[in-house]
Parts: structure tokens; sequence; C-alpha cells
């Protein structure tokens, strides 16, 4: 999943919408990222995008408080969901709706200081997420006893509030749980950025040629 990510991003795509029901899995374990639906071009100003991306459960906290700029760690955060949820055998966080969604987060991750909420741009938001109870949080490893003390290194950097301090794909690939597991010889990026908005002006007749 995670090569796969990395050449989508190292193309300025954003895929938006990855869950375990977005990827498929043969019976040689070679998994492919499926359904492009709401992937976009990532570029350097991102406030055309809407929040209403990615199913809630793995949604990340920029988009449920509705920023109006996100990048490639919206991509990083639903791994996050996507691995917890492998090591715990269910959701992490299964929010019944997107306020309850914010506050699964922040019981887990524990309440945040003021600079790790700078990047919300929305007042409400911003004072939505403050009048929360305290909360101390929960450590990952109490959540997932068994789990290789590595694989909650990695998930914990990747289940980062702040997007601006979230691991990105190529730190999570060098990270020591992948070692073995990337060769960057074998999983080389994209030679050139893909512009998905050619495809969006496409006509049905010449997207059939």
């Amino acid at each position: 999943l995670l090569r796969g990510l990395k050449y989508l991003h190292s193309a300025n795509i954003l895929h938006r919408d990855l869950k375990p029901g977005n990827l498929l899995v043969n019976a040689n374990c070679d998994l492919k990222i499926c359904d492009f639906g709401l992937a976009r071009t990532s570029r350097g100003n991102e406030q055309f995008m809407t929040e209403y991306v990615v199913t809630r459960w793995y949604r990340a906290p920029e988009l449920l408080l509705c920023c109006d700029n996100y990048g490639t760690s919206i991509d990083v955060w639903s791994v996050g969901c996507i691995f917890a949820e492998i090591l715990g055998r269910k959701p992490i966080f299964p929010g019944t709706e997107y306020l309850n969604q914010l506050k699964l987060i922040i019981n887990v991750l524990g309440s945040q200081q003021e600079a790790d909420i700078a990047f919300i741009d929305n007042p409400k938001a911003r004072k939505y997420i403050k009048s929360l109870p305290y909360s101390r949080g929960i450590h990952f490893s109490h959540l997932y006893p068994h789990a290789d003390p590595l694989a909650i290194d990695l998930l914990q950097r990747m289940l980062v509030f702040d997007p601006s301090k979230r691991i990105t794909v190529m730190e999570a690939l060098l990270h020591p749980y992948m070692s073995g597991l990337y060769d960057p010889r074998r999983n080389p990026p994209a030679q050139v950025p893909i512009n998905l908005d050619i495809d969006e002006n496409m006509g049905e007749h010449m997207i059939r040629e």
C-alpha cells in the first residue's frame, strides 16, 4: 500500500478515499489500490478542494475540521487507520457522525496543544476542538499490546493530529518496521506528474479511443 501510494504522490496525485474496501488483494497477496473516483491532482494551493472526501472512519482531522488546504498527509492518515485496523482487527475511529469522529480521535490522541491546532483555519472548528473535555489520550501500545514495538512507533507517526507533523509516505517506507520490504530500485517514482484535469476534460469518445 505504501509503495503504491509513494508512486501516486510522486505523480502529484491524492487518492482521497483510501479504505479497506478500496484495496484489492489476490491469492498471491498482491495488493492493488482501486477506485480513483475522488482522486485529484495535488497543487501548491488546494483551496478548491472540498472536505467531503474519504469515508468518515478514515478521514483525516484537517478534512473533518473543514480546512481549506490539505495535501498528501490525508492519505497517510488513512493508511494509519487501515494499519490500526490490521493490528486490532477492528476500526480505530468508528465515528457515528463527524463530531463524534473528532471526539474519538481526541480520546485516543489526547487533547492538542495550541501549536498543534494552528493549522485549523476555520474559527468555529478550532473553537469546537478547544471545547472538548481534556483527554490524556491512550497510548497505542495499550490499544495493541501484542503488536511489534516498531509497528506501534510507525503507527503513532502516521496518526498525528497536525498534518505538518505527520510522517510522509517516503519516511514511512524508510521506517525500521519496513526494513527489507522496500527497495527504491524496484519502486521508482513517477517519471512525470499526472494531470487529472486533462482526463476530466476529455469526452467519452476520446477516452474510449
